[in-house]
């Protein structure tokens, strides 16, 4: 049988949605006769970047706790119930195989009712420290799939299995692009590129540091491809008008992106991370502090203790940055070693291995 059908539901930033994109690619190209639906929160991102992917999506009415008392807050239990109820609905009409949670606050409630329902059900943990919906959906699901070791202080032991995270197709074929990716974004190729990410919604810190320095990057011959986020694009939109700078509210070709790309400044969310040791390009870190238990600093720690990327907290960025900076840009062989070292952290066959598990409910 090869006309399964699969539900994948995850989403509210790159880092949820992506990782679904991905699994249900895999699946798809095992059985090119499967059905897939995906559902995420009906007023998010991925309402718009599952169906530019070619899948279908369902969004439920759903939203995440504020920690300070709000009217979302006040709201919050009748959403639960009227995402469950429409959850319950969406699983009873489509009749999945098996449903795929990514994490975010759509994957709770479909997730819950598949689970009530007896649907086989994967849930794909990204980040060394989970978010509150998969630590609740842990002990229900039967499989929980990880990028990080030490997780069973969270899950069930006896259903983890460690494949790392999932990761676009499109970034394994980088390599060997530095030009092209240079001339799809129209830049000089005798320029630095420095890309700067800080993710789907943006980060305003290293927007204020990039905007700080500006004039700094153009002494330096470095040209820009600067992601700020949605939330942040009307703000430095202006700055289109330097040569040397483009500012782009999101990146649709990322592969491009990091192609042309000779040195790239990022958050180090999960997906973040396992995407460019993949890329295999010279990174500085720049984590959120405002994160679960620090987690994207233990993220990049892992990571620049390997001499595999530098890392510089927000709160060093003030002393730190523009001597961090010269000292990577104006050094080749440094650049070349933390390639060579990111590199060695990849786990390339991420996608596969979860997809693997998968296949394994499909015959429970």
């Amino acid at each position: 049988m090869s006309n399964y059908k699969f539900i994948l539901s995850g989403g509210g930033t790159g880092g949820h949605i992506y990782p679904a994109i991905a699994i249900a690619n895999e699946l798809k190209s095992r059985y090119p006769d499967a059905e897939f639906l995906f559902v995420g929160a009906s007023d998010r991102m991925e309402m718009d970047k599952v169906p530019q992917a070619g899948y279908t999506i369902e969004g439920l009415w759903i939203s995440g706790i504020q920690r300070k008392l709000t009217l979302k807050n006040l709201m919050f239990p009748l959403k639960l119930i009227t995402s469950l109820l429409r959850s319950r609905k969406i699983i009873k009409t489509f009749k999945p195989n098996v449903v795929i949670g990514t994490g975010g606050f759509a994957s709770g409630p479909l997730l819950q009712m598949a689970t009530s329902k007896g649907v086989p059900c994967l849930i794909q943990e990204q980040n060394s420290f989970p978010g509150i919906t998969n630590k609740l959906l842990g002990k229900k699901v039967d499989t929980i799939c990880v990028a990080y070791d030490g997780l069973d202080k969270f899950f069930p032991k006896e259903k983890l299995k460690l494949t790392g995270n999932p990761i676009r197709k499109d970034l394994l074929a980088v390599k060997g692009k530095h030009i092209e990716g240079k001339d799809v974004f129209k830049l000089i190729h005798s320029k630095h590129t420095l890309l700067v990410l800080g993710g789907s919604l943006g980060a305003r810190r290293i927007n204020e540091l990039v905007e700080a320095n500006l004039t700094f990057f153009e002494n330096q011959n470095v040209q820009l491809i600067w992601q700020c986020g949605k939330l942040y694009y009307d703000r430095y939109k202006q700055y289109n008008d330097l040569k040397h700078v483009q500012v782009h509210a999101f990146l649709n070709n990322m592969d491009m992106a990091y192609a042309a790309a000779d040195v790239i400044i990022s958050r180090a969310g999960a997906i973040s991370v396992s995407e460019l040791c993949i890329v295999g390009k010279p990174t500085i870190f720049i984590p959120s502090p405002n994160v679960a238990e620090d987690h994207q600093t233990k993220n990049a720690l892992a990571v620049a203790e390997k001499n595999a990327a530098v890392l510089i907290k927000e709160s060093d960025l003030d002393n730190d940055f523009q001597n961090e900076f010269t000292a990577l840009i104006t050094n080749e062989e440094k650049q070349s070693e933390l390639s060579k070292n990111i590199e060695t952290l990849a786990l390339v066959n991420a996608t596969s291995d979860i997809v693997d598990e998968v296949e394994k409910l499909l015959k429970k």
